[in-house]
């Protein structure tokens, strides 16, 4: 198996994501990623209870868009660390090799098609 295919993709993938997340929040001092508001919804006054909740329906949104993209960088580097330490492609479940199939639609895939099916 070529990982070097796997890895420049996931590199890709991987700066995308980064775009993604640094539009909707934040790295926090934890390291975390944290929603921030929209930048025009903060810069409005705060007339009325419709504004906060428009803002707080918003920062809801964005919570959860981060936090999808945040899990996503999380199996992409888990992924490009077992490229570094030769354990790519290997499902976590079965410990049998994921086929290059899979890994060729979704590079950071954790587990096999048989993994994945039982799960879904």
């Amino acid at each position: 198996m070529n990982t070097e295919i796997y890895k420049i993709k996931l590199e890709e993938e991987k700066e995308l994501i980064l775009e993604e997340l640094s539009g909707l929040g934040k790295v926090d001092k934890m390291g975390d990623w944290e929603a921030t508001p929209d930048s025009e919804i903060v810069a409005q006054e705060v007339p009325d209870e419709a504004d906060l909740a428009d803002r707080a329906e918003d920062y809801e949104e964005r919570s959860l868009k981060l936090n999808a993209l945040e899990s996503r960088l999380e199996d992409i580097n888990s992924s490009l660390s077992s490229i570094i330490s030769g354990e790519f492609g290997i499902c976590s479940n079965c410990h049998n090799k994921i086929e290059e199939d899979r890994l060729d639609v979704n590079p950071s895939a954790q587990t096999c098609k048989s993994c994945m099916e039982k799960v879904l």
